[in-house]
């Protein structure tokens, strides 16, 4: 058995952008809000933090930055994944070097790569440092699904923990738990599916709600924990609402408009993604007024 990362609730939190590169103190002040929330980990420089847009002097100021921040009061997760596994190294060395809990590390995108190519990418970055990984697999956005058989050989290398499972598909996560067991620890990518995900034995949710609800996200996992689980239940679909609107349109671009109507200051998506069309403006603040009353 492994040693567990973390469970509960981490945040995959947005990158604030303004004209000089990145906003600080607005992510200094999130950053901040998501800890005075008691969030079980903080993970930087992933899909929803537009790390495919940032250089890599900008990636490494960054994480960093958000290390220091944080200063060990929860757990700091880098994203380092890359589809070149040279970069991929680079930057999980790095974010070892400068104090990193873990990393969270995405499947290649755009030249993809067969299962046995998977399996030789997680080792060659794994043998490369000490921390921890979670593998993320996320095929709607990469093209590459992480197979239950080939989870079960990532779950034979020692530091490949846990599985960020973004695939959707319940089934298929069903079997990652029983080829797995407590050799792989499994988080929910997606929020319309944490109960469900934790009903399979998952220890958490990596989140994009949370960047909004942390308090909300965190306690219905922790009432799925403790035994709440028609109180989780019902909670997860009162969230079910925002949760769609917050991807309806491509991450982060609906998070980082419902950011802005919270005061964070958080600018827009650089492109090629672009600012939340008008019409889902009007509908996300409707619903997230009325979301956040609850």
């Amino acid at each position: 058995m492994k040693k567990t990362i973390f469970r509960g609730c981490g945040t995959a939190i947005a990158t604030p952008f303004d004209e000089n590169g990145i906003n600080y103190d607005a992510f200094s002040k999130l950053i901040e809000n998501q800890i005075e929330n008691d969030i079980d980990a903080i993970i930087i420089c992933g899909t929803t933090g537009e790390s495919s847009t940032m250089s890599m002097e900008e990636k490494k100021n960054v994480i960093k930055f958000a290390i220091n921040k944080i200063n060990k009061r929860t757990k700091a997760i880098i994203g380092t994944g890359s589809n070149d596994t040279k970069k991929a190294i680079e930057m999980s060395k790095y974010a070892e070097e400068v104090g990193a809990d873990a990393l969270l590390v995405v499947t290649p995108y755009y030249n993809k790569t067969t299962q046995k190519g998977l399996v030789s990418h997680y080792k060659a970055i794994a043998d490369s440092v000490s921390l921890p990984i979670i593998v993320y697999s996320v095929p709607s956005r990469t093209g590459v699904n992480v197979l239950p058989e080939t989870c079960l050989e990532l779950s034979k290398i020692n530091n490949i923990v846990a599985i960020k499972e973004a695939s959707g598909n319940i089934s298929q996560v069903a079997k990652i738990a029983s080829l797995c067991g407590d050799n792989l620890d499994i988080y929910s990518g997606n929020d319309d599916q944490i109960v469900p995900i934790l009903s399979l034995g998952g220890k958490g949710v990596i989140s994009v709600l949370s960047n909004v609800m942390p308090k909300y996200t965190k306690d219905m996992v922790y009432n799925y924990f403790n035994g709440k689980q028609e109180e989780a239940t019902k909670m997860q679909l009162n969230a079910i609402e925002l949760i769609d609107m917050l991807f309806c349109e491509v991450n982060p671009i609906p998070v980082k408009h419902a950011l802005n109507v919270m005061g964070y200051d958080y600018g827009i998506p650089r492109l090629p993604l672009v600012e939340l069309s008008k019409p889902n403006q009007e509908k996300l603040e409707k619903v997230l007024k009325r979301t956040l009353k609850k």
